[in-house]
């Protein structure tokens, strides 16, 4: 069987009114692609999402990491926090990687972190999105609020065990979710999962639940 070879490319998101940087990497035989949505301050060339990346890749899972705003829109803080705004872009990042010939079959995951979880949960709320899977890191599902309810697609969610308010948001938000849901505790960890181990566990997590979910 004939795989194409490895790509590894720095690549240009076109949406409808902005051109967004991205890297996007798609080892051969891959049956998924996860595209990472974050929020402020953390972008395609965040350690923290390279590292995730990295053992999805190993994993034989696609991934495009990329800025969902513009250097100039990431100043005003009103944008980081406009879930409507990362959620259409997100969305619009989806069609585009449809129409890229690595990304046609592949069926499609997020990964999302803070507010660019709850961008996440929302852009695979909209029918017809064909969300495979979501994960969300230290998320704020809340902001999804009234589209949690739409989601089917199956979602983990993986909290700090320190990060108490957001754990406390994430039990409530799970409770509104349609598709198989579960809810992952990494102890002793806090908002960002800087402890030791903890950012390896949550990138075991993220990977198990893609290649269950994203077997193509």
């Amino acid at each position: 069987m004939h795989h194409a070879a490895d790509l590894d490319a720095e690549v240009t998101v076109s949406t409808g009114t902005v051109q967004l940087p991205g890297r996007l990497t798609v080892p051969s035989g891959a049956t998924g692609v996860v595209v990472f949505a974050h929020g402020s301050g953390s972008g395609r060339n965040s350690p923290r999402n390279t590292f995730v990346a990295t053992l999805l890749n190993d994993a034989g899972l696609g991934t495009l990491l990329l800025d969902l705003l513009t250097p100039g829109e990431e100043t005003n803080r009103e944008n980081v926090f406009n879930i409507d705004l990362l959620a259409g872009r997100l969305g619009e990042t989806v069609e585009w990687l449809r129409g890229q010939p690595v990304g046609g079959d592949a069926a499609v995951g997020l990964f999302g972190a803070s507010t660019g979880a709850a961008a996440a949960l929302t852009a695979a709320a909209v029918p017809g999105s064909r969300i495979g899977a979501v994960v969300s890191r230290g998320g704020r599902p809340d902001l999804a609020d009234g589209n949690l309810a739409g989601v089917h697609a199956p979602t983990l969610l993986i909290v700090g065990g320190q990060d108490t308010t957001v754990l406390g948001l994430n039990r409530e938000a799970q409770a509104q979710l349609r598709g198989p849901s579960r809810l992952d505790v990494v102890p002793g960890a806090t908002h960002l999962f800087e402890e030791p181990g903890a950012l390896p566990r949550v990138a075991e997590l993220a990977r198990d639940w893609f290649a269950e979910y994203l077997r193509g």
